[in-house]
C-alpha cells in the first residue's frame, strides 16, 4: 500500500506542476542553467567558460526560487552559507518534471563544479538514487525524500548522500496550539492526500488544539477532510467554504495547492462579513505573503536545514549513508511567528511551548497506520474530531 500511495503521489505532482522560470542567457548566481527537453545539456549554459565553476548547487524542480515553497527555502540556506563563507554558487532548474530530465540537470549541475547539489522534494529521490552512485565524490543532500529505485522495491543511501525528513506532527501541534490558545475552538483541517507527511501534519495538529483547550479548560472541535490531491479544486474550496458559514473559525489547509482553497473561502467569507472571522493555517513554509487570511503556517524549516547540512558537509561531520531528521531539537520544523496575526498569542508564549515541546513535557502521537485522528488513539480529552469524507 506504502508503494502505491508513493507512485500515484509522484504520478499526480508530475502532471500537475507547471514550468514558470525563464532561461538564462550566460551563467551567474542568480540565474538558472537549463537543460533541454530532451535530458541533454545546453552547451551555451552547461559548460562553464574558463575559471567560472560553482561549489554549491541547487537543482530545483519546474518551480522556480521564489516558488514560496521547497525551492525557496532550499535556495535561503544554501545562499545563506554561501555568501557567509564566499563559496560560489548556482541552481539549475530542468525544463521538463520526470526522473531523467532531474538527473540530466543534477550531472548538469556536476559538470559546472558542483561538490554538493542540494535536490529539494521527493521527486528527487529515484534522480538522487542514480547520481549518487555515478558521482561518489559529490556529496548530495535531499529534502523531504530517500533515495529508492523506480519500483519503490530498493531504498539504498550512499554514503555521500544525507536525506532529510521533518518531524511534520511537531509542526502541527505547534499552529494548533497557538492558535487555540489565541482563542478560537472551532477548527478544520482540509489535507491533500494521506500520505505520511500530511498525516502526520493533521495528528500533531489536533493534539496541539487538545493540549492547549486542556490548559484553558475550553472545549473545541475539528472537522477533518482529505481532498485526495494535492490542487486547488472548486469543490474544496466549497468544502472550505460551507465550514467557516457553519463557524469554523481556522481552518489547516495542509497539502500543495489545497491551502489555496481555503484561503479562498476564507476571504469570501470575511469579504461577507466585513471582519476577519475566517482564518487560515499555511503549510510546508511561512504562507502569509499568500493571503491575508493566514494566521500562521506549521513549517518545515528549509533553510535552517539545508544550512545546517552544508555546514556539516564543510566541517568534515556530513552524515551520509543515512536519514536525518529534523525537529524542533535543531531547529528543524516551527509554527511562523515573524508575520502572525494572532491576537493574544504572543512570541514569549510561542518560545515557551517550544522550549516545553523539545523538554518532553508533550507527548504527540503520530503513528500514521491510522489516517482519520477520529479512530486514531490520541488522548483527546477536550477535542472533538469530524472526519468528512
Amino acid at each position: 500500500m506504502k508503494k502505491l500511495l508513493s507512485i500515484l503521489l509522484a504520478t499526480l505532482m508530475v502532471f500537475s506542476l507547471v514550468a514558470c522560470g525563464s532561461k538564462a542567457s550566460a551563467p551567474a548566481t542568480d540565474a538558472p542553467a537549463t537543460n533541454a527537453p530532451e535530458g541533454e545539456a545546453k552547451t551555451e549554459q552547461a559548460k562553464p567558460s574558463g575559471k567560472e565553476t560553482f561549489d554549491l548547487a541547487l537543482v530545483t524542480d519546474l518551480g522556480t526560487i521564489d516558488d514560496k515553497s521547497f525551492n525557496q527555502g532550499a535556495w535561503e540556506g544554501l545562499v545563506r552559507y554561501a555568501e557567509e563563507k564566499g563559496i560560489s554558487h548556482k541552481y539549475y532548474q530542468p525544463q521538463e518534471a520526470g526522473t531523467n530530465a532531474y538527473k540530466a540537470t543534477i550531472d548538469l549541475a556536476i559538470e559546472g563544479g558542483a561538490k554538493v547539489v542540494v535536490c529539494p522534494g521527493y521527486l528527487f529521490e529515484e534522480p538522487v538514487f542514480l547520481a549518487q552512485d555515478e558521482h561518489p565524490d559529490v556529496h548530495f543532500i535531499l529534502l523531504d525524500g530517500e533515495p529508492h529505485n523506480a519500483d519503490y522495491s530498493v531504498y539504498n543511501t550512499a554514503s555521500n548522500t544525507m536525506p532529510i525528513l521533518y518531524q511534520e506532527d511537531q509542526a502541527g501541534f505547534l499552529a494548533g496550539y497557538a492558535a487555540t490558545k489565541d482563542g478560537n475552538t472551532h477548527f478544520g483541517f482540509l489535507g491533500g492526500m494521506a500520505v505520511p507527511a500530511v498525516i502526520r501534519f493533521g495528528l500533531g495538529y489536533v493534539q496541539g488544539i487538545d493540549a492547549a483547550a486542556k490548559e484553558l479548560g475550553v472545549q473545541c472541535d475539528v472537522k477533518y477532510n482529505y481532498t485526495g490531491q494535492f490542487a486547488a479544486t472548486p469543490e474544496a474550496q466549497s468544502l472550505a467554504a460551507s465550514w467557516y458559514n457553519a463557524g469554523t473559525e481556522v481552518v489547516f489547509g495542509c497539502g500543495g495547492a489545497v491551502g489555496n482553497s481555503a484561503m479562498s473561502a476564507a476571504e469570501g467569507k470575511n469579504q461577507q462579513e466585513g471582519q476577519f472571522v475566517a482564518k487560515v493555517i499555511g503549510v510546508d513554509v511561512d504562507q502569509y505573503s499568500e493571503s491575508d487570511t493566514v494566521i500562521t503556517s506549521a513549517m518545515k524549516m528549509l533553510s535552517n536545514s539545508v544550512y545546517d547540512a552544508i555546514t556539516m558537509y564543510y566541517n568534515g561531520s556530513f552524515p551520509g549513508g543515512k536519514t536525518t531528521t529534523f525537529d524542533v531539537h535543531n531547529d528543524g520544523v516551527g509554527a511562523a511567528m515573524e508575520h502572525n496575526k494572532f491576537t493574544t498569542f504572543t512570541q514569549a508564549d510561542y518560545d515557551t511551548v517550544y522550549e516545553d515541546l523539545k523538554a518532553g513535557k508533550y507527548t504527540i502521537k503520530n503513528d500514521v497506520a491510522e489516517s482519520d485522528p477520529s479512530k486514531a488513539d490520541l488522548g483527546l480529552t477536550n477535542t472533538k474530531v469530524t472526519f468528512i469524507q
